[in-house]
């Protein structure tokens, strides 16, 4: 423990609880009631059922649940917004190690973020979602080609419309580099972002890699919005 401990204690994103001994990220309470989906092991679970309006994707699976009220919002919104990268990739490998023992190995070729437009991104310094699916990565023993997608336009935040104007918002958003177009034929792709609400930008960026010629479409997300 540095000296920096006592000027920079670490709190639990979650109940803001001071962290002791081997506590890492959050406290062990807070871990013990973290809502899981369990998304991994369950077909046509609501996040499949939603996304299937719109996309016809193989498989999809969140590590928590949560609503607009619920405590475990911080800690992604801590990633994601105020550049928590060492969380975010604490929670991701908890959702790697269920991926992994659930054996999404299987129908996996390529891992791919879904990208940020790139004023978006010199904004925040980093893609939350690239984070996300590295670490998916080195559970799933899978490439990850953080630059196989670019959003070509920049859209103002989604996060207070509904899902038919986010459909608008991100409508022709993403392409997949042409170098990538013959990579991507015949093969299975793990699409990864940080929270499923509406599964608008998800619908986009899956279209684009269907019309790349992928064989089949997973998804991964750390939370999904009930």
């Amino acid at each position: 423990m540095g000296i920096g401990f006592l000027f920079f204690p670490e709190l639990c994103p979650v109940c803001d609880r001071l962290l002791v001994g081997g506590e890492r990220h959050i406290c062990l309470e807070c871990l013990a009631d973290l809502p899981y989906s369990f998304y991994w092991s369950w077909r046509d679970n609501p996040a499949e059922s939603l996304l299937r309006e719109v996309l016809f994707v193989d498989a999809a699976a969140s590590l928590l649940l949560y609503r607009s009220e619920s405590k475990w919002k911080k800690p992604i919104h801590n990633f994601k917004y105020y550049g928590d990268k060492s969380l975010g990739r604490y929670l991701s490998g908890l959702l790697g190690k269920r991926l992994y023992e659930s054996g999404w190995s299987d129908r996996v070729d390529y891992i791919i973020p879904v990208p940020l437009h790139r004023v978006r991104a010199w904004q925040r310094g980093f893609n939350q979602a690239s984070i996300i699916a590295l670490e998916l990565g080195s559970f799933l023993n899978k490439p990850v080609l953080c630059n196989a997608m670019v959003r070509n336009r920049y859209t103002f935040t989604q996060t207070k419309k509904d899902r038919e104007h986010r459909r608008r918002g991100v409508e022709g958003a993403f392409r997949v580099r042409d170098k990538y177009k013959d990579v991507f034929r015949e093969k299975k792709i793990l699409l990864v972002d940080d929270v499923l609400t509406t599964g608008a930008t998800l619908e986009a960026c899956g279209n684009e890699l269907y019309r790349a010629g992928c064989f089949s479409l997973s998804v991964a997300t750390l939370a999904f919005v009930e």
